[in-house]
């Protein structure tokens, strides 16, 4: 089945559907979901975003104006997830955890709108046997059209530049825990200092980064990962001291650099030691 062929088979899915609200980020993947659902399902489909300390402020803002820029109807929950021992502490199954309380929060935050379904953004690429969040998904009955479909990562970006998307070549995206070590304890003053390091980085025109947070006694160390072509940006002396200068003031004791370079779940790494 080509990409066309994918496209159409995810349209009749979603007209099925007859009314649907979007789990909607901001993100490339349900973006594109939210703009092939409303452009199915005209009214009958809302959008509904999550808006925590463990998303950037950034997100939230982009996903506010793509539905007003949409005229979609745009509901925001409001989970707490560091209200739950495990998902502060950063024990592994955080993830499962976190996600079944922001699934819980969507779901309530539809009802009143007598939405048939929910649906999620997960593609035909995501590893869901390796995702804890993806089972609290499947438990809360919310549908994966995209996945159905059969519709890849890179599918979605070629389908979103079509459809013009401002996101068809948004940089990938994981939630502010992911940036700290398991076992070591989540904050919101801990997730706003990665917040604005990452923003930083952002404004400096840099790509793809993650800026992960390490505790040493009472110091905070941020590791910087970005792409290894953009190195030699980073390191130029004026830009080095800038983000070294920035990310002092917003807490962090010292900056580091990770030699290799981006990697999605890097601090997986340390559970296999």
């Amino acid at each position: 089945m080509d990409i066309h062929e994918k496209y159409e088979n995810l349209k009749n899915i979603i007209k099925n559907y007859g009314s649907l609200a979007v789990a909607f980020s901001g993100g490339v993947d349900s973006t594109f979901l939210l703009k092939t659902a409303h452009d199915v399902l005209g009214d009958k489909v809302i959008a509904v975003t999550a808006q925590s300390c463990l998303f950037p402020v950034r997100e939230f803002d982009e996903a506010k104006d793509f539905c007003e820029k949409e005229n979609i109807k745009h509901i925001i929950c409001l989970p707490a997830p560091l209200s739950i021992n495990e998902v502060a502490n950063n024990n592994a199954n955080r993830c499962y955890l976190c996600k079944s309380e922001i699934m819980t929060k969507i779901k309530q935050a539809a009802e009143p709108y007598n939405i048939k379904y929910i649906a999620e953004g997960t593609n035909f690429d995501d590893d869901t046997n390796d995702r804890p969040g993806f089972q609290a998904v499947k438990e809360h009955g919310i549908k994966s059209p995209l996945k159905e479909a059969g519709l890849t990562k890179a599918e979605i970006r070629e389908l979103s530049k079509e459809l013009s998307l401002p996101t068809w070549d948004k940089p990938s995206f994981a939630c502010l825990a992911s940036r700290f070590v398991f076992g070591e304890k989540i904050t919101e003053k801990k997730l706003s200092m990665v917040d604005k390091a990452e923003q930083l980085l952002y404004n400096l025109g840099f790509t793809q980064f993650r800026v992960r947070i390490h505790e040493n006694g009472k110091n905070e160390v941020a590791r910087i990962e970005i792409n290894p072509k953009e190195f030699e940006k980073i390191l130029e002396p004026d830009t080095a001291k800038k983000i070294h200068a920035e990310l002092l003031q917003y807490g962090f004791t010292y900056v580091t650099l990770d030699l290799g370079g981006y990697r999605t779940g890097s601090m997986n790494e340390t559970l296999a030691k």
